[in-house]
């Protein structure tokens, strides 16, 4: 993953109350998920959040010694 900030006014944010992509800031930030570099990026937020969860939770259980669960 590139290092290099983003300027918030042209990142892409997923709106979680709306399921919409917004350009800059728009709406509030209790409702927005990001920033992305991309519109693509910003459509699959829910996605990759729920991707990272699962291998974090996987992570866990591994860590734990609990692979079976």
């Amino acid at each position: 993953m590139p290092t290099e900030s983003l300027d918030p006014q042209s990142a892409y944010y997923f709106n979680t109350e709306t399921s919409q992509v917004e350009q800059g800031y728009q709406s509030d930030w209790t409702n927005r998920m990001g920033p992305y570099r991309t519109r693509e990026e910003a459509e699959k937020a829910l996605a990759t959040a729920a991707q990272r969860n699962q291998d974090w939770d996987d992570a866990d259980r591994e860590w734990n010694g609990d692979e079976d669960n």
